[in-house]
């Protein structure tokens, strides 16, 4: 199996084919979802919430962000790894913006950047495009935003608002995003956005007609419990797994049940 691209990407919006993303955040479970067969990778700075435990994504800085890409990018063979870039790693200007994108892809191995925000990011994607560093672009809620959206809330609600994301997916486009993830907008208007575009939309609270999906690990596998937004569907618990095995591993010691001569050397 090769690596996927960015036109394996585009081939398989063309051919009516579902891409899959998930996030990860270290070399295990990126090995995991590798083999699992998953299409992309995305070393999110949801990182700040489900392994860091802050509140927001809005403390992350590049340096953490290349830290934790260098280890998925290390653990994958197939899938294609895609970084994100944190706050204020690119809205200080277009120079900050490259200079970060390209640590990406020179110190971490990555093959493309993703990138929060509609029209006030347009310049900066061209750019990057112009010194060969592919970019996915995210539009709807975007949680660097939240300051700003009041809280983490569905947007495009309104007509108004539909058309404004409508409008910024085709800049986004335009400008030279491979592709673009829209996040908590209603399913009508991701379905709309999705059959105008020739690139490919990547779901996440966007409902089913968007070209593929991205979830969180954590979330999917139960790790992450503080909260569980309305789109995330669980698969597993892993998190009550662990907890069994952590208390059995505790009791078994008090017990001296742990360690036997089995695991002892003579």
């Amino acid at each position: 199996m090769s690596t996927f691209t960015i036109h394996d990407f585009l081939k398989k919006k063309k051919d009516g084919k579902k891409i899959t993303m998930l996030t990860a955040y270290d070399y295990p479970f990126a090995r995991i979802v590798d083999e699992a067969g998953i299409d992309a990778i995305l070393v999110g700075d949801s990182l700040g919430m489900v392994v860091q435990g802050l509140e927001n994504t809005l403390p992350v800085t590049m340096d953490e962000m290349i830290y934790h890409a260098k280890m998925v990018s290390r653990a994958v063979k197939n899938a294609m790894v895609i970084g994100d870039m944190p706050f204020m790693s690119y809205q200080a200007g277009i120079d900050d913006a490259l200079r970060n994108a390209g640590r990406f892809l020179k110190e971490a191995g990555a093959a493309a950047i993703k990138m929060e925000g509609g029209a006030e990011i347009v310049n900066h994607i061209r750019a990057m495009t112009k010194s060969d560093i592919p970019v996915m672009a995210h539009i709807g809620l975007t949680p660097q935003s939240i300051h700003r959206m009041g809280g983490y809330k569905v947007q495009g609600r309104t007509e108004e608002a539909a058309n404004k994301l409508i409008e910024e997916a085709h800049m986004a486009e335009d400008a030279g995003a491979f592709s673009l993830i829209l996040e908590a907008i209603p399913l009508n208007l991701a379905k709309k956005i999705s059959e105008e575009l020739s690139i490919p939309t990547i779901g996440i609270g966007a409902g089913p007609y968007c070209d593929g999906q991205v979830l969180v690990l954590h979330d999917v596998i139960g790790l992450f419990d503080r909260f569980v937004p309305k789109f995330v569907k669980r698969y597993s618990y892993v998190k009550e797994d662990v907890l069994k095995a952590i208390m059995t591993y505790r009791d078994e010691i008090e017990q001296g049940v742990f360690p036997s001569e089995e695991q002892s050397f003579k």
